[in-house]
């Protein structure tokens, strides 16, 4: 579930408080739960909520993963151990964003929003997804993508 609000400060800035939370548990122990949230200021290069944006963003989550059964490596992150372990912890961040806002009516409007940024990930890790021991700490820096967005927007 995905949901957020944004509040306009100035002619040409506003406020993006976004949130999301999953808390998927899958069939053979496969589990995927996080929460989420991308606070954002935005500087609206026309006027606010309609055409180009600039943004920066800070990240926060929180994160539960294991057994999910993938050989993915991505932009120097190896998400192969996410098969036999299980993670558990928080990230946080700070990005940079651009988008655009498509008005197609008087109350509605379609954003495209692209983001890159720097996370740094504080985790603990399990023998495996329900049970298992304690098998020590660590910490994850990745730069990359952090915002792929599709956002229908309603004004108010």
């Amino acid at each position: 579930v995905n949901f957020g609000v944004e509040m306009a400060l100035a002619p040409r800035w506003t406020l993006d408080m976004p949130g999301n939370i999953n808390d998927w548990k899958m069939y053979n122990g496969r589990e995927w739960r996080h929460f989420l949230t991308q606070p954002e200021a935005r500087y609206w290069f026309c006027d606010r909520f309609a055409g180009h944006f600039l943004g920066g963003h800070l990240i926060y989550g929180a994160f539960n993963f294991g057994n999910l059964n993938n050989n993915i490596r991505f932009l120097g992150t190896d998400l192969s151990p996410l098969s036999k372990y299980r993670y558990q912890g928080f990230g946080y961040g700070i990005g940079i964003s651009y988008g655009y806002a498509f008005m197609l009516s008087k109350h509605l409007n379609i954003e495209l929003e692209l983001g890159v940024g720097y996370i740094l990930a504080n985790y603990q890790q399990y023998e495996c997804d329900t049970c298992g021991r304690y098998i020590g700490k660590g910490l994850h820096n990745y730069f990359g993508p952090t915002k792929a967005a599709v956002n229908f927007v309603y004004l108010f």
